[in-house]
């Protein structure tokens, strides 16, 4: 049983809307809902998988939740070191400045995400010198002790970014992020600009780190078969609301939700020699600008009933820390991982 005391975050209701403005009048016509109304929780050392094609708003949660974009609405709860619940949507900017010491963020883009005009040691050793932490010869021996733990040689700490592979960018990136010693790391996409032999440097080093330093993750993916090796729990988004949540392997033998079903047939099996059926969606994406009625998934599913697109269904418990939104889940047959159902 979940208490305040091994949650660590709680996303209540958060919905992140874009102004659409028309031509050179700026005449506001609309919204981009790239979030809308997601909510769930993070526990204390828990890796939280968030999984979804590109454009569910997986990246713009990961961005609120840290105030990098201001929420339209919703709350973000925090549980800081000293053991106190913060609504940090509620926070003014300085009164953020604190609590990004405990929570932090690794870039989807090693190549963009480092200056290039500054060397290896002073992109590790800024958040030090902004947080007060560190200078001088503190802050050198403090990055030294980051690379090393990152896999880096710290002979190299006065080399520039483009001196290093992409698999080293992104160690340097994840070394920048350790240096304030946070609780909570957002890691978004860290491994989808990597070489596939990279990706799994990177993301056995994030375990690693996980398990030494006692971390919580938030892992944004939108490949089932990255996230599956780091993740305990999954949350599936899909066009900027969850539709699926439950533990890994739950979730991938046993899923409820149809879209979850088509993203577990695109998992390749481990023997070669197994052909599996893969399930197709038909249709398009619908424009979070002008989503349908009702399920946001009726338009795609194969299931679809009358009610599906007239009534939204709610995100509910169906079995015990498995939740899925979807009108007909207990009634659904759905094949998992391995084409099991």
């Amino acid at each position: 049983m979940d208490t305040d005391q091994n949650i660590i975050l709680e996303v209540k209701n958060l919905k992140q809307y874009f102004p659409i403005y028309k031509a050179l009048l700026q005449q506001l016509v609309g919204h981009i809902k790239a979030v809308d109304g997601v909510s769930f929780f993070v526990r204390e050392n828990e890796v939280l998988g968030l999984v979804g094609e590109s454009g569910c708003g997986k990246t713009t949660v990961g961005r609120s939740i840290l105030r990098l974009y201001e929420p339209t609405d919703g709350e973000v709860w925090y549980r800081n070191r000293a053991g106190e619940r913060i609504n940090i949507t509620r926070l003014s900017q300085k009164a953020m400045k604190p609590l990004r010491r405990e929570m932090r963020m690794i870039f989807q883009d090693p190549f963009s995400s480092l200056n290039p005009r500054r060397t290896v040691k002073e992109i590790i050793g800024e958040p030090l010198i902004i947080h007060q932490v560190a200078r001088g010869k503190a802050m050198e021996e403090r990055v030294a002790e980051l690379m090393t733990a990152v896999g880096l040689d710290p002979n190299y700490m006065e080399r520039y970014p483009h001196e290093f592979s992409g698999g080293q960018r992104q160690r340097i990136g994840i070394a920048r992020t350790l240096s304030l010693s946070p609780r909570l790391i957002i890691a978004d996409e860290p491994v989808s600009a990597l070489d596939v032999s990279v990706q799994a440097q990177v993301l056995n080093l994030l375990q690693q780190l996980k398990d030494d330093l006692g971390l919580s993750l938030i892992f944004i993916a939108h490949d089932v078969s990255v996230v599956e090796h780091v993740s305990d729990r999954i949350a599936v988004m899909y066009v900027g609301k969850i539709v699926e949540l439950a533990r890994t392997e739950e979730l991938l033998w046993h899923p409820l939700h149809p879209y979850t079903e088509a993203l577990v047939s695109a998992i390749p099996p481990a023997d070669p020699d197994i052909h599996l059926e893969r399930v197709t969606l038909g249709g398009e994406v619908p424009s979070p600008a002008n989503p349908p009625s009702g399920c946001i998934f009726h338009p795609r599913c194969r299931f679809v009933r009358y009610l599906c697109s007239r009534e939204e269904p709610v995100l509910r418990e169906i079995k015990p820390g498995h939740f899925v939104s979807c009108h007909f889940a207990t009634e659904l047959t759905l094949r998992g991982i391995g084409g099991t159902a």
